[in-house]
């Protein structure tokens, strides 16, 4: 097996803005759950704080990733997580469907990025593309 050359990162933690939470998470859950992401945190602001909803999802007990409550969405993000196996980003993309996500490039190697570079790609429902990768043969 080639080692994976393209392991590792150094960002802790991303926020991402959608429009509304709830039905977001109707597609994050289910999605990210097949990657060993799960939802850890859920704040809600109160009556008395600035805060908006956030929702973090993590492995372990570290979120890394959240989603919050905003009115403005940037159509041009894109997220991919890493997947372990070419099986796990299939399981990813379907779950993500099942859940109602809108396709965008049905899981396959994608020579573009590099030889071993397997993608499965969908839009959540403020249209942000968002990606299982696996970077192994």
């Amino acid at each position: 097996m080639t080692p994976n050359l393209y392991q590792g990162s150094t960002i802790d933690h991303l926020n991402v803005t959608v429009t509304d939470v709830d039905r977001s998470l109707e597609i994050y859950v289910p999605a990210l759950g097949v990657l060993g992401i799960e939802k850890l945190l859920d704040f809600t602001g109160g009556p008395d704080d600035d805060y908006v909803r956030m929702v973090g999802f993590g492995s372990g007990r570290k979120p890394f990733f959240w989603l919050v409550q905003g009115t403005t969405v940037d159509p041009e993000l894109h997220v991919a997580f890493s997947a372990p196996t070419r099986d796990v980003v299939r399981e990813f993309h379907a779950a993500a469907l099942a859940a109602g996500a809108r396709d965008k490039l049905s899981p396959r190697v994608c020579p573009e990025y590099h030889e071993n570079y397997f993608g499965g790609f969908v839009y959540d429902p403020d249209g942000l593309n968002l990606e299982a990768v696996c970077h192994l043969e």
